[in-house]
């Protein structure tokens, strides 16, 4: 169907996503309603994907199969995120937002500037004419997006029904993926994009390459803002004085699922250097002795 604003789809998108996200930027705003929060940047992915397929109309197998990806992906978080907060209520995280409309809009651009760049593998693929034969690049891809969506989802169940079990009120959640990673639902998200990435590599010609900064964005994004940081944080709150909780911070990998017995053991530079255990995530425990 040719050419929309740009060659690579990349105006187009980025108003189609400025687009959605103000509206539900209108409706949070106005209603005090944040529910839907999440919906809309899940949402906005599967509109990207299905819309770039549809208006390049090539319909390549690499285009066809990343773009499903994307869409199962989407559909199973936007559906998993709605239907909890809906049981669980209000949106912790706007609890400071709510009479702060500067802090509220600034939160939507970060939202609409994640969707855009994480996008970006996938926005290209479908925009190219290129279409090179089956590379091994495409059979990694696939498989990492694979095992990063089970690692996701499977854990975004474990943690739903671990607090609503009446039974674990006041605790943090140690079972299942969570018992070997303190944040298992990063690690396969993150995964699964640059999954999506090296997927997209064939296709990559020249300044393509840019798109990298897709699942960099996102990976930085988890690992330094708005994923582990407050997380971290708010559960040291918590639970910094329970002997368990700490000794479950030792031994339980930030990100990547390991053994609790074989990450325990690790020296705590190499944690640092290669595992992503940074000095950010204790600094509420840290005072207390045990992390040295």
């Amino acid at each position: 169907m040719g050419t929309v604003l740009d060659s690579h789809f990349l105006a187009l998108t980025a108003i189609v996503t400025v687009g959605y996200q103000l509206l539900f930027f209108i409706i949070t705003a106005l209603l005090r309603f944040d529910k839907v929060t999440d919906f809309a940047g899940s949402t906005n992915f599967i509109i990207i994907a299905i819309l770039t397929l549809v208006l390049k109309g090539t319909w390549h197998f690499r285009q066809i199969v990343l773009t499903v990806l994307v869409v199962i992906w989407g559909l199973r978080l936007a559906i998993f995120l709605l239907m909890r907060i809906l049981q669980w209520g209000e949106d912790r995280r706007f609890d400071e937002m709510r009479d702060n409309l500067a802090k509220l809009a600034v939160f939507w651009i970060f939202q609409a500037v994640w969707v855009w760049a994480v996008s970006l593998p996938l926005t290209i693929v479908n925009a190219s004419d290129h279409d090179p034969s089956f590379k091994p690049q495409d059979v990694i891809g696939w498989i990492m997006w694979l095992i990063g969506i089970i690692a996701e989802a499977t854990s975004d169940q474990q943690k739903l029904a671990f607090k609503n079990n009446p039974a674990n009120r006041g605790k943090w959640c140690n079972v299942g993926l969570w018992k070997y990673s303190r944040h298992p639902n990063y690690f396969g998200e993150i995964l699964l994009w640059w999954g999506i990435f090296v997927a997209s590599t064939p296709v990559l010609h020249g300044a393509e390459w840019a798109v990298i900064s897709g699942p960099v964005f996102l990976t930085l994004l988890l690992l330094f803002v708005s994923g582990i940081p407050l997380l971290e944080e708010s559960a040291d709150k918590k639970y910094s004085g329970v002997e368990e909780y700490r000794i479950y911070k030792l031994t339980t990998s930030p990100l990547i699922p390991l053994p609790p017995a074989i990450y325990g053991s690790i020296p705590r530079w190499i944690k640092s250097v290669f595992l992503f255990e940074f000095p950010l995530y204790n600094k509420g425990i840290s005072r207390g002795g045990i992390l040295n």
